[in-house]
């Protein structure tokens, strides 16, 4: 009895090891890096469901003739899960405005992305994001472009 009651233990400890993150009604607030701009922003990821995200971010820069804005939310959905860590693909939409020697430009930002999220083990409230992708942005004039972000510039997340 006590071997099968070991067995039984053992098996537990490695199927929950080896299980992926579980973000499920899940808030989590941190910062990212607007990917036009190069503006850092504060950042939010909530998971109403365990395979799909609402996210957001908000940065603002009042730097004299150089002020810098964005606003943007997106939408993530797990499409792999691996132990600590969540493959996603989703998009964003944003609004934009910058200054150049004076001159402010607005307009808006539409990006399809994929991206992963990992975590480190011991560190199950902690995610570190890297993103990549195509978009497209409107301000002056139209310009579309590659989207290539890593892991610290693209997230860092607090889960509670």
């Amino acid at each position: 009895m006590l071997k099968k009651l070991a067995v039984i233990c053992c098996i537990l400890a490695i199927t929950s090891m080896s299980e992926a993150k579980e973000l499920a009604n899940r808030l989590g607030v941190g910062v990212k890096q607007n990917v036009s701009l190069g503006l850092p922003e504060l950042a939010a990821v909530y998971y109403p469901y365990s395979d799909l995200a609402v996210a957001g971010g908000l940065g603002i820069d009042t730097e004299k003739d150089q002020s810098r804005f964005s606003f943007n939310a997106a939408v993530r959905r797990i499409v792999f899960k691996e132990d600590n860590m969540n493959f996603y693909m989703g998009g964003s939409v944003g609004i934009v405005n910058f200054e150049v020697a004076g001159e402010k430009e607005s307009g808006f930002e539409l990006n399809a992305l994929f991206g992963a999220e990992f975590f480190f083990t011991g560190l199950d409230s902690l995610g570190f994001t890297f993103e990549g992708g195509v978009g497209v942005i409107s301000a002056d004039d139209v310009r579309f472009r590659t989207i290539a972000n890593s892991p610290f510039s693209a997230g860092i997340i607090f889960y509670f």
